[in-house]
């Protein structure tokens, strides 16, 4: 069973959220091993703090964030710059790693200021999920569901349309 861990920067703090967060977990069960990391967005105290403030915080984040990524495994970025795919390719794409021995796809969603540099350098793959901008807690669970869709495509289910 393939492994798939989901670092996540933040909190779900809406029970609509975590409700949707949980019902996906639940339906990866069966796909996958998931385990999902939350760990805590570095705290920006200025209001309209300078970039070099953020990109503290982003360093300080991305330690946290690497020292949960499993290697040997894949490591995932969601970042606006990143590619654009299909839910066949995503579904492809976790066929191709299980397939070619990666032990493990780490998936990072950063915080509201995105992830630091030295993140999307040590990513295997950056990926965007849209052009637009969504909240990073309801990017967990659009995240969430396309790997829920991903699996579904390769197993055939009636779940993708």
């Amino acid at each position: 069973m393939q492994s798939i861990t989901l670092i996540a920067l933040g909190k779900l703090n809406a029970d609509y959220f975590r409700a949707a967060a949980a019902e996906y977990q639940k339906r990866l069960s069966g796909f996958c091993k998931l385990n999902v990391v939350e760990l805590p967005e570095e705290p920006i105290r200025e209001k309209n703090a300078s970039e070099a403030v953020i990109e503290k915080a982003l360093e300080k984040e991305a330690k946290a964030i690497l020292s949960h990524v499993q290697r040997p495994g894949v490591l995932v970025a969601l970042c606006i710059e990143g590619r654009q795919i299909s839910s066949e390719e995503l579904a492809d794409f976790l066929a191709r790693q299980a397939v070619g021995g990666a032990g493990s796809v780490t998936f990072v969603i950063g915080s509201s200021h995105g992830l630091s540099p030295l993140v999307k350098k040590s990513a295997d793959f950056s990926l965007s999920m849209s052009r637009m901008t969504f909240p990073h807690q309801f990017a967990r669970v659009m995240l969430l569901e396309q790997l829920y869709r991903a699996f579904s495509i390769q197993a055939g289910k009636k779940y993708h349309k």
